[in-house]
């Protein structure tokens, strides 16, 4: 059975949260809390939160076992950038584009 988690609105680049999610894709649950435990990126810590809130949800309102949840699903898409203008020399303005991310995840115990 399939448990899907979402994080909506994250302020961190989606290419920077991609770089840890791409890490922990196709791996035990347990292991992709390690993993997360060790990754020095901003964006470890609400992917983990995001991951152990998944496996929550499956254990807790599915009765699935825990030790057997694998991360089936984990991508990230870009919500639309917030824009913002820097003022510059001679009454130019230079854009600041302050990306945001939505990530989902998606655990399973390997059976339908």
């Amino acid at each position: 059975m399939d448990v899907r988690a979402n994080l909506r609105s994250i302020r961190i680049s989606p290419r920077k949260v991609r770089l840890v999610t791409d890490l922990i894709r196709n791996k035990k649950v347990g292991d992709a809390i390690v993993i997360l435990n060790n990754t020095n990126k901003k964006s470890s810590v609400p992917v983990q939160k995001l991951v152990k809130s998944a496996e929550s949800i499956a254990v807790n309102n599915n009765g699935l076992d825990a030790d057997r949840l694998f991360i089936k699903e984990i991508f990230v898409n870009e919500r639309p950038t917030l824009k913002r203008f820097r003022p510059r020399a001679h009454g130019r303005a230079y854009e600041i584009l302050k990306r945001t991310s939505h990530i989902t995840v998606t655990v399973s115990d390997g059976q339908q």
